[in-house]
């Protein structure tokens, strides 16, 4: 009998219903937006986010900056061409951020990352779409407050 009701749980799991989710990223702050994504993406949804350059980052522009530079730093001992390899392009830096917040070594977090897009503006196929924003993901100050993530790709190399 147990054997049974196991069973039909295991099958309500698969029959979850993906939906595309297209997410504005325009003025939301990453790590907020970053959790979402990746919380929605392990459910089973394909999420696409638009506006990617767009999408914020606390602190001071400055300091910023220089950590990422700093993390830009960071290559192979035997030769660079070998990795590790850094976004500098706004659309990579939030895919690698949401790829930190899902379990990527595992089945499911492969899986879900594949179903993750993330677009610099908002491509033709998706502008009559409805596009979704996180209440709590939003910023609450004036944008000065900020760095956006274009600002920051183009201080450390990004190139339109």
């Amino acid at each position: 009998m147990a054997k049974q009701v196991t069973e039909v749980k295991s099958s309500e799991k698969n029959t979850a219903v993906s939906q595309t989710i297209i997410v504005d990223g325009t003025n939301m702050i990453a790590g907020r937006l970053c959790s979402h994504v990746a919380k929605l993406l392990i459910k089973g949804n394909r999420v696409s986010i638009v506006n990617s350059e767009n999408i914020m980052i606390s602190g001071d522009r400055k300091t910023i900056i220089e950590e990422y530079r700093k993390f830009l730093e960071i290559a192979s001992i035997n030769n660079p061409k070998f990795g590790p390899f850094h976004p500098r392009r706004p659309d990579t830096m939030i895919s690698r951020m949401v790829r930190g917040m899902l379990p990527k070594n595992k089945p499911s977090g492969k899986t879900a990352l594949k179903r993750l897009r993330a677009y610099l503006g908002v491509p033709n196929e998706l502008r009559s779409k409805k596009t979704t924003q996180f209440d709590d993901a939003k910023i609450r100050r004036p944008s000065p407050y900020y760095t956006t993530l274009g600002e920051l790709g183009k201080m450390v190399g990004w190139h339109e």
